[in-house]
């Protein structure tokens, strides 16, 4: 009784999460962006115009928004009140600046383990590369702006609350934040099935940025190109992959072991 009670708890704070960060309305959406609110992504209803629309679309090209176009009744799920034609969710966690992140993390004189998430987009995958990051001591997680997965109840929940304990910076572009990462001394590492190294082969004794590519394509070719490293885990069945936060989970471990 008392675990059923906990799950009933923790459900209900999840949805009651998910609402308090939802934005309706055209006109409320355009003065979140423009307050420097942390929204994630804006839903849009298909052939929907307007001026008001227009000056919405830009104000998100601006800021760089995330968003899409669906269906109404998508809209008419994520909201029972009038939302014209528009919905946005907001982070509830605050970003952290790239910068910010590697410096305090080498001042704190922790060898570096950063996570970078090429445009993982499903909010589930995401929780649980959260919550594995967190109990493998990464010291922050970066992804890009755009064609990131939210930060939503799903995120939270699948985290088991991990995501409020692990730093994580948004970048406008993968490239430069690796550059950045090999400016200040800290190698960088992607998991590819395109490579003849295996993972436990490496040395990862040493400042590091592990890479995981998104769930259907992958790490992008130009990212590949611009790594320190490429290495893959050894496959046995008849299936070639494996999930992304399982193979994530497999990596940052080899980490740890090698690090013990």
């Amino acid at each position: 009784m008392l675990v059923v009670f906990f799950l009933y708890k923790h459900y209900t704070y999840i949805c009651f999460m998910e609402k308090e960060h939802q934005i309706f309305g055209i006109r409320a959406i355009i003065e979140a962006i423009q307050a420097g609110k942390e929204v994630d992504k804006v839903f849009i209803q298909k052939e929907i115009s307007g001026e008001l629309m227009k000056d919405l679309m830009k104000v998100m090209k601006r800021a760089n928004i995330n968003f899409s176009y669906v269906p109404v009744e998508k809209l008419n799920r994520l909201t029972p009140n009038n939302h014209q034609g528009a919905v946005a969710t907001i982070s509830p966690i605050g970003f952290i600046d790239l910068e910010h992140l590697v410096e305090s993390t080498i001042e704190s004189g922790a060898k570096p383990l950063f996570l970078i998430l090429d445009q993982i987009s499903d909010a589930r995958n995401f929780g649980a590369i959260i919550r594995t990051a967190e109990c493998t001591g990464v010291n922050g997680i970066i992804v890009q702006k755009a064609g990131s997965a939210p930060v939503n109840g799903d995120t939270v929940k699948t985290s088991a609350g991990a995501v409020f304990n692990v730093p994580i910076c948004k970048v406008e572009h993968i490239k430069d934040a690796i550059f950045y990462l090999q400016g200040s001394g800290i190698k960088t590492i992607a998991a590819t099935e395109k490579t003849d190294q295996n993972i436990y082969d490496l040395s990862l004794n040493e400042p590091l940025a592990i890479i995981m590519g998104s769930e259907d394509r992958g790490i992008n070719p130009s990212v590949l190109k611009i790594v320190d490293e490429k290495a893959k885990l050894p496959m046995f069945g008849t299936i070639g992959s494996l999930n992304v936060s399982v193979a994530c989970g497999a990596f940052l471990y080899e980490t740890v072991r090698q690090r013990s």
